[in-house]
């Protein structure tokens, strides 16, 4: 059996077959080309439809982006300017302040930045240092260091009349006028009841941010507040037993030289406070006197004052000063002993010992310091 046509002529090949098949189909007829070429120009005009709707929406889009980027300077800004911002603002204030004050482009740009810093919330009150024409990110970044916010400090064992000399100061007051505020304004601080109206010892030690802006009965009452929570996370608890914590406290701040000796001083005011001996702390009669000084004569423990302790057993009416967490801690936990004395001999050098005649040694040599100091040109005294 063969592949041969039974005539005997080969098969077809694969020309010769195109070419029958060329022969015998007569093409596309005129109403086909039509319709396919309709079909094609449909086609295309879909396509550039597309491609054209596609533009317009990347347009929009692209607009829309343009149109809602708030205005921004770049970089970190030009001559330097002051803002003071006030207790309480608001991010959107403390935006509009920096815009009213040349340092940013816009108010939306600043809060938009501040949207995405966590710190931005704790912005203090505060005489800012920052510059004309900032980017709003570094304009924040000022403000979210509190280092930058021109606060005042009030440092441990600072006594009321001192913190607010301080206050005077950085509000720009006349002198007196806080303490006038204090005295004449004491149920506005917002003291506790067992205070008993006294605020010294109740302007707790630390760092406040304080605008230029506040007024000083604001400030105040923030160092109340200040010192109402950390009294109460020390566990001081309330009442007359709180109230002698303070006053113990701030009489261990002022006799204390070193944080290492806190835990003692406390120990011995409470062992002779427990024995009715009086305390004769120079801190509390130097109190009184509005001095500071280690040189305390015979005329001085004479003076009569509720504060000499020479003279009144028990301890002070108020605290003389306001103490920090360390001392506030010792009052609370005294170190464990029995001592009665203790005497600075020369700084770093705190003496402790619950004999009198031991107590009269350390106190000689006390006075034989003193004198060779006194005599030493150029030699700073203890």
């Amino acid at each position: 059996m063969t592949d041969q046509d039974p005539t005997g002529a080969p098969p077809p090949g694969p020309i010769d077959a195109l070419a029958e098949h060329a022969a015998t189909d007569p093409g596309p007829t005129p109403e086909q080309r039509r319709r396919t070429r309709l079909a094609c120009g449909i086609t295309a005009l879909l396509l550039a439809g597309t491609a054209g709707f596609g533009g317009v929406l990347l347009y929009d889009w692209w607009t829309d982006q343009q149109l809602s980027a708030p205005a921004d300077y770049a970089g970190t800004g030009t001559d330097p300017v002051r803002v003071d911002i006030p207790p309480g603002a608001s991010l959107t204030r403390i935006g509009r302040l920096l815009h009213d004050g040349g340092v940013v482009a816009s108010v939306a740009a600043f809060t938009r930045a501040a949207a995405t810093d966590p710190g931005a919330a704790a912005i203090q009150p505060g005489d800012y240092p920052l510059r004309h024409r900032m980017s709003a990110l570094a304009a924040l970044h000022v403000l979210t260091d509190p280092a930058n916010a021109g606060g005042l400090v009030v440092v441990e064992g600072r006594r009321s009349a001192q913190v607010y000399a301080a206050i005077d100061a950085r509000l720009g007051l006349r002198a007196g006028t806080t303490a006038a505020r204090a005295r004449d304004d004491v149920a506005a601080l917002g003291l506790p009841a067992w205070a008993g109206g006294h605020p010294e010892g109740f302007l707790f030690p630390a760092r406040y941010g304080v605008a230029k802006s506040a007024g000083e009965l604001a400030v105040l009452r923030a160092m109340v507040a200040q010192a109402k929570a950390e009294y109460a996370a020390d566990g001081i608890g309330s009442g007359a037993a709180a109230y002698q914590v303070v006053v113990i406290a701030s009489l261990v701040q002022a006799e204390a030289q070193q944080p290492a000796d806190f835990g003692r001083v406390a120990r011995v005011i409470r062992n002779r406070l427990d024995r009715g001996m009086p305390l004769q702390l120079d801190s509390a009669l130097n109190y009184a006197l509005g001095r500071t000084t280690v040189d305390t004569t015979h005329e001085d423990i004479k003076v009569e004052t509720p504060y000499n302790t020479y003279l009144h057993p028990g301890l002070p009416p108020t605290p003389v000063g306001n103490p920090g967490h360390a001392a506030i801690r010792a009052a609370l936990h005294p170190t464990p002993g029995d001592w009665l004395y203790f005497v600075t001999v020369k700084p770093g050098d705190t003496r402790f010992t619950d004999s009198y005649r031991e107590q009269q040694r350390n106190v000689a040599e006390f006075n034989r310091y003193r004198q060779q100091h006194r005599s030493s040109p150029g030699t700073d005294r203890p």
